[in-house]
């Protein structure tokens, strides 16, 4: 066969074949999945070299919670002592949760500290990615329409980031809008960001990673 004609609407009623340079050629297909496959393979590279970097210990990973129910924010009246009052993790959400947990355990991630936010979703994702024992954090809570503390808690994160010098990793379970105020990456649910703690207080960001998706 040659090569496909596309066409496009050509004022109301008629259609017009696309000039020979916009028609997409056997020799165009096979480009484009080169392409592809190159853009796989390196996404896979990117995900081992995250997964040696945790193996290693020493990093500290912000995990944004798990999927929760639709909605954004929280219903008005939410209060934090009150799980029903706010929007929680989804059965879909928890699976992935659970799958995290499963990923740390297969590549024998060492964990040294689990911090939480006291919002009850990422809570739940703690405890569903590695148990018990996560202890709550104020410095991790929900930024989400509560721009007025951004400045004094991204301080007191980025404080408790920097500071990080334990052998393991140091995780820490937020909300995006907590994240991206501190590191500007808007991660997905479920998605840690791996950072790197430096002298002085600072940090890089070394790696993004998905695991309840491999």
């Amino acid at each position: 066969m040659g090569s496909e004609t596309i066409f496009h609407l050509h004022g109301k009623s008629s259609l017009t074949p696309l000039p020979q340079a916009y028609r997409v050629t056997p020799a165009f297909r096979a480009l484009a999945a080169l392409a592809l496959v190159a853009l796989a393979c390196g996404a896979r590279a990117a995900d081992g070299d995250a997964w040696t970097l945790l193996q290693r210990g020493g990093q500290v990973v912000l995990m944004r919670h798990a999927l929760t129910t639709p909605g954004a924010g929280d219903p008005p009246g939410m209060r934090l002592e009150d799980c029903s009052t706010q929007r929680n993790l989804s059965d879909e959400g928890r699976g992935h949760a659970r799958a995290v947990g499963v990923a740390l355990r297969e590549y024998k991630v060492p964990v040294d500290r689990v911090l939480t936010s006291p919002w009850c979703r990422c809570i739940e994702t703690a405890r569903l990615v590695f148990g018990e024992g996560a202890q709550v954090s104020r410095a991790l809570d929900n930024l989400f329409g509560r721009h007025d503390n951004e400045v004094r808690q991204v301080a007191a994160l980025r404080e408790l980031v920097g500071e990080w010098r334990g052998r393991g990793n140091l995780f820490l379970v937020s909300h995006g809008s907590t994240i991206v105020a501190l590191t500007g990456i808007s991660p997905a649910t479920s998605e840690m960001v791996i950072v790197t703690p430096r002298e002085g207080g600072s940090f890089a960001v070394a790696g993004r990673l998905i695991a309840h998706d491999r």
